[in-house]
């Protein structure tokens, strides 16, 4: 005899698939929230922390230059570093960052002629001038500091900035410690530092699953 048929279960209705998808989107949006509220977290923790130390050399990370002129913001990172090599924080002075298209200098060559300018001899003086971004300068970091047997650094850039660079460091084996530009306009307004943590958590997701392989070569 024919066996009977199981009866198949009722499909979903339209409104409870809808709801399904809420629910998903609402779990995914509050990881989303609570992973970004704990990046920012981490960025502006590290932001506010002066590590300076003795090390072998401060390193300036570049910034927006104007046919030889640093930016305000620039000045106040190059301002910071300055600050830090007269206090016998590091014997070498490091100035990084190439130039943009069209530009007649770099961002390098200009942190070099303002920290002269500001009493730092050129003999102190190392320039990293091919990066074009934080990535590429870091990267040619470590090949300077194998060259000259430099080992660990200050790094000096904006509050927000810090995490991403001592993050890179640390994943090219540099022994690197944060001093953060107190007086950069990065950091003069809520809104100023909005756009900066905006910026930040972009730039740091990027970096973990795209850029860090660079790092790790």
């Amino acid at each position: 005899m024919p066996r009977a048929l199981t009866p198949r279960a009722p499909r979903s209705k339209p409104r409870e698939r809808i709801a399904d998808l809420i629910i998903v989107g609402l779990v995914a949006a509050g990881i989303a929230g609570a992973v970004a509220a704990y990046a920012t977290y981490r960025i502006w923790s590290q932001g506010y922390a002066d590590e300076a130390r003795p090390a072998d050399a401060v390193v300036v990370l570049g910034a927006a230059q104007y046919d030889g002129t640093p930016s305000p913001v620039f000045r106040a990172r190059i301002d910071q570093a300055v600050r830090l090599w007269k206090d016998g924080v590091a014997p070498w002075f490091v100035v990084t960052g190439g130039g943009a298209e069209g530009d007649r200098t770099t961002e390098a060559a200009a942190a070099r002629e303002y920290a002269e300018s500001q009493g730092v001899p050129a003999e102190a003086i190392i320039g990293e001038d091919s990066g074009r971004s934080t990535l590429e300068s870091m990267l040619g970091l470590r090949d300077i500091f194998r060259e000259r047997g430099i080992g660990s650094a200050v790094f000096v850039s904006d509050r927000g900035h810090m995490l991403r660079v001592l993050r890179m460091a640390d994943d090219l084996g540099i022994e690197a410690y944060g001093s953060p530009a107190e007086d950069s306009p990065s950091d003069a307004t809520l809104e100023r530092r909005a756009r900066a943590t905006m910026h930040e958590l972009g730039a740091l997701g990027y970096y973990l699953f795209i850029g860090q392989r660079e790092t790790l070569r």
